[in-house]
């Protein structure tokens, strides 16, 4: 049961706290800071907890009290290079899944290249391997944008075109909340 109910958790201005990963938690952990008065609760699922002496609904969606900052400058890790280049490579444009991509230093570190935001982009085994160590100009493979440090809002917006395999109905009013309404 306890994976089937997770919260969908918005900060204190009603947007999730991440899109990509999805901000989520547990039941366990929704119902105890409902508890510590830490969320309001804005949806529930039909689902309940019984307690000897409580009966309350799951929820389902819960906002918390206290806006959260959101860090301005994202960790620099191999998943946030790729969710900046939307898990493209940024040689061929090919689509791939985590495990199918690799990154690839624009300037080789054998020639001085680093491992920061601005000389990494996420690139395909092959192309990768196609590049080796060379400079872009001499393999004739240069990056489709140039490798920079994202936001953390552009993170989230790039975040929000990877939906998670599950989405409960109660969440879409929160998760598209400013998505141009239909006509």
């Amino acid at each position: 049961m306890a994976d089937s109910y997770p919260s969908l958790v918005l900060n204190a201005d009603f947007r999730p706290l991440s899109y990509f990963p999805l901000s989520l938690w547990s039941w366990q952990d929704a119902i105890k800071a409902v508890f510590l008065d830490r969320v309001n609760i804005l949806a529930k699922y039909d689902q309940k907890v019984h307690s000897p002496s409580l009966e309350m609904q799951l929820p389902s969606v819960i906002a918390l009290k206290q806006y959260v900052h959101l860090d301005r400058r994202p960790a620099f890790t191999r998943f946030n290079v790729f969710l900046r280049d939307r898990f493209t490579c940024q040689y061929c444009s090919y689509r791939g899944r985590t495990e199918e991509l690799t990154f690839d230093h624009v300037i080789p570190r054998s020639r001085g290249g680093r491992t920061t935001w601005d000389n990494i982009v996420t690139a395909c085994q092959v192309c990768n391997l196609a590049k080796g160590n060379r400079l872009p100009q001499e393999a004739d493979m240069l990056p489709l944008n140039p490798p920079h440090q994202p936001s953390t809002w552009q993170l989230q917006e790039n975040g929000r075109a990877f939906p998670p395999h599950f989405l409960h109905e109660s969440w879409s009013d929160f998760l598209y909340w400013d998505s141009e309404l239909e006509s």
